[in-house]
Order: structure tokens, then sequence, then C-alpha cells
């Protein structure tokens, strides 16, 4: 999506806060003034004293000089307390904002996944996919590969979808053909499904088939009398994520980044330091790591001051989600 013409909120406050800045200089420069002032009124009262009777005039006016410079010292005060208050509501604004990006991006990400979650469930359920294991027909392979096909063709979201025998074999896909055959019975998301007997998500990791990322759906294919008989698994395609992430009003001075439950980043605009970068030293990402929905914090670092908003997956329906957050940075 082109942000260009979007109104950025963070730059206008921005701009408030400099506009604000520029108040206080003023400000300062008044209340110099002021103390210029008192200064004066003090030797005009000394002079008006040493002039006795001469001098009572001048005296009086001296005191009303006093009695003005005081009253711009307790103005000055004032308005400095209004600019400093002015100046942190701008902060607490764009730190909210900042959370909500987060809280947004993260929901939409969530409710992607939820729509992935229940292809899995509703596509080994498919006539086709149960055939490709228990029937006899000598073109039930075929007719399940064909079936697999169209779904990847459909639902561009995917690399690609498999269905596997209960040892883990690959018996049909819709693109890779090549595979059937293949034994899956070491991949840890095989084992996880396995284990599980249920559907089972796995974390983004990079796939040696596909070599790019990929998030794996898999759940039990149930036969005609309840057993499992296989397993059915899909590759989602993670560039799809990012259509959500370029999408977020992060605005200029912004960043945002999605973390796994150990801190790694698996998305961010850049599209680099995929699993490898950590935000761990981030308390933002401490805090959501620890369980914390949402929130934002302040924090520096060698460039300068930014706020950071956070929010921590909290699943969609029957999707648990997997420990993920957004992490949403703006620098002040």
């Amino acid at each position: 999506m082109d942000n260009s013409n979007m109104i950025d909120v963070s730059i206008l406050l921005s701009e408030l806060k400099t506009a604000n800045a520029e108040m206080g200089k003023v400000i300062s420069t008044i209340q110099q003034i002021a103390q210029q002032t008192n200064l004066l009124s003090l030797n005009s009262a000394i002079e008006a004293a040493r002039a006795g009777e001469a001098g009572r005039g001048f005296g009086v006016v001296a005191d009303e000089i006093k009695k003005l410079a005081t009253r711009s010292f307790a103005s000055t005060k004032e308005s400095t307390k209004i600019i400093e208050n002015i100046q942190s509501k701008a902060d607490e604004v764009i730190a909210v904002r900042t959370a909500d990006v987060a809280y947004d991006t993260i929901d939409k990400i969530d409710r992607n996944l939820f729509e992935r979650n229940c292809d899995a469930q509703a596509w080994a359920s498919f006539s086709q996919v149960k055939n490709s294991l228990c029937s006899t027909e000598p073109n039930r392979v075929e007719q399940a590969n064909n079936l697999l096909k169209t779904l990847v063709d459909i639902y561009e979201v995917y690399f690609d979808l498999y269905v596997l025998d209960t040892a883990g074999t690959i018996v049909a896909t819709g693109v890779r053909r090549e595979l059937i055959g293949k034994n899956m019975a070491d991949r840890d998301w095989f084992k996880e499904v396995k284990a599980a007997n249920s559907i089972s998500v796995t974390d983004l990791y990079l796939s040696s088939v596909e070599n790019r990322h990929t998030v794996a759906y898999s759940c039990p294919i149930i036969g005609e009398s309840g057993q499992v008989v296989g397993y059915f698994s899909s590759r989602f395609n993670w560039d799809y994520i990012y259509d959500i992430l370029d999408s977020a009003r992060i605005g200029k001075n912004g960043d945002i980044a999605i973390i796994n439950k150990d801190g790694y980043v698996i998305a961010c605009p850049s599209r680099k330091g995929i699993l490898t970068d950590n935000l761990s030293r981030l308390k933002a990402a401490q805090c959501a790591m620890s369980g914390e929905t949402y929130g934002y914090t302040f924090e520096k670092d060698a460039r300068g001051s930014k706020i950071y908003g956070y929010a921590r997956t909290r699943g969609y329906n029957a999707y648990k989600g997997k420990g993920w957050s957004a992490i949403v940075s703006t620098t002040l």
C-alpha cells in the first residue's frame, strides 16, 4: 500500500513538539528580561534611597518595576509548566498511537493465520485427500494431486500442500510431485503433529525444500472409522505477511518488527535479519515476551530517544497464537 498521501500523525505531533520547544525559548527570553528588570528595580531602589526625599517618586517607580518583574517570573514559571505538560502529553499521544499500530498489526496477522488454520483442517476432510490414503482406486493419487494443485492455484498464499501417510511418507502434493515417496518422519513439524494428534502450527522456519521462510500447518486425516490414516500439511508463503507490515502506518520516523517468543525477528520491512536479529534487549520486547498484551516504553539508544509500542498475540478464535509480538518504534 502506498502511504505517501496519508497524514502522518507522528510527524504532526513532532512538529507540535518543535513549535512547543520554540515557545519554550520565547519564555526563556522573557524570563531573562524579567531578571534584568528585577536587577534594574533593585538598583533604582538603592539610588532612590540615596537621594532621600528627592528620590521618593523614583522609589515608587522602582517598586512598581519590581512588582512587574515578580509577576513576569510567576507567569514564566506557569508557562514553563504548561509547555512541559504539552510536551509530555504529545509524547504520550505518540506512545499510545505507536502501541495501537502494534496491536492492530499483530491482530491482522492473527486473523490471517487463523484462516490458514481453518484451511488445513477443512482440506484434510476432503474425500480426495482421504481416498489417496484409504482407497484402492488406481487414479486416487492423481485425483488428490489435482485437487491440491487447484487449491494452491486458488489460494495463492501457499507454496505447496502435502498428504502424508502415518509413517511420514508423502503420497500426494500440489506442486512438487518429485517429493512423492519422500519420508518426512524426521522433520520437527511432522513429529509435532503426530504427538499433538490435532492441528499443529510451527514457528517460522527456513524450509529446506522451498529454500524460503514458511510456516507449516499440519493436522491428522481421520478415516471413516475415526482412526488417523495420515496427515495433511500446508506451507504458508510468508511473503504475504509483509502485505500487512507494509501497510502499517508507522510514519517516516518509525519502524516495525514481528518477533517470535524468543525475541528473534521473523518479519520486518527491510526483510533482513530474519531469524538472526534478536530484540530481547529492548524493554518493550521483554514486556511482550513476558506475557503483557499491550503497552509502550520510552527507551534510549546510541541514536537518541525512542518510543516503543508493543502488542503480543492473543490468538483468534481457535488459533491460539505462537507467542509472537509486534514491536513498533518511533524516534522522538
